[in-house]
């Protein structure tokens, strides 16, 4: 059977390892640094570049020193716990060649991959190879060209709707994972599934566009 998809491109955080906690407690700590009330963060930190959301709550504040806190804070924070799947889906299990695509910086992203014994893929974008974050298509596009693919024939895998959008504003499939958004929030993704494994089983299923 020929693969519906050419490759996969995937998220880190919330679908190939569970960092809820650190996230949640690095921003908590961050915006009491600050005099910020943690709350004003609510719905903006999951899935995006901190410069983002810093210029977004603080644009007063330096927002590329700030982010640099933020991440010094993330890898210091609680380890992530890898999640189901995501063993499989870079170990070569789909058989397709395997991008990640993160709103995280360099270090973090390999901290992540560390903390969860996950390999780091040949083709690694992170938020500072590009110059627009999520929900800017950039990272996705340049993901499928160091690959050798169109983003057409990209399938992804996104649990954030700022993801959701990047990807799908790049051309590319989405299979969203349900692990830290309701499906609610999720629903401009082709389909919703609970974990990567279950992404994988679909994909073997032959699941491709137009399901």
């Amino acid at each position: 059977m020929t693969p519906a998809f050419a490759a996969i491109l995937s998220d880190l955080d919330g679908v190939l390892v569970d960092s809820g906690d650190s996230i949640e407690e690095t921003w908590g700590t961050w915006a009491r640094s600050v005099g910020l009330d943690p709350a004003v963060l609510d719905g903006r930190i999951h899935g995006r570049p901190a410069g983002d959301v810093i210029a977004e709550v603080a644009p007063h504040l330096d927002a590329a020193a700030e982010a640099a806190s933020v991440s010094a804070l993330d890898i210091a924070g609680p380890p992530a716990r890898l999640l189901p799947g995501a063993t499989e889906l870079l170990d070569g299990a789909s058989g397709l060649p395997v991008a990640i695509v993160t709103s995280c910086g360099h270090a973090l992203a390999h901290e992540r991959l560390r903390a969860a014994a996950l390999p780091v893929p040949a083709v690694l974008v992170t938020s500072d190879r590009v110059s627009a974050g999520k929900p800017d298509p950039q990272g996705y596009r340049l993901a499928a060209a160091e690959l050798g693919v169109a983003p057409e024939r990209c399938v992804v895998f996104e649990d954030a709707p700022a993801g959701i959008a990047a990807a799908r504003a790049a051309g590319a499939t989405v299979i969203a994972i349900s692990t830290t958004h309701p499906p609610a929030d999720l629903q401009q993704a082709s389909t919703i599934v609970g974990s990567v494994a279950d992404a994988l089983a679909l994909l073997a299923a032959g699941y491709g566009p137009g399901f």
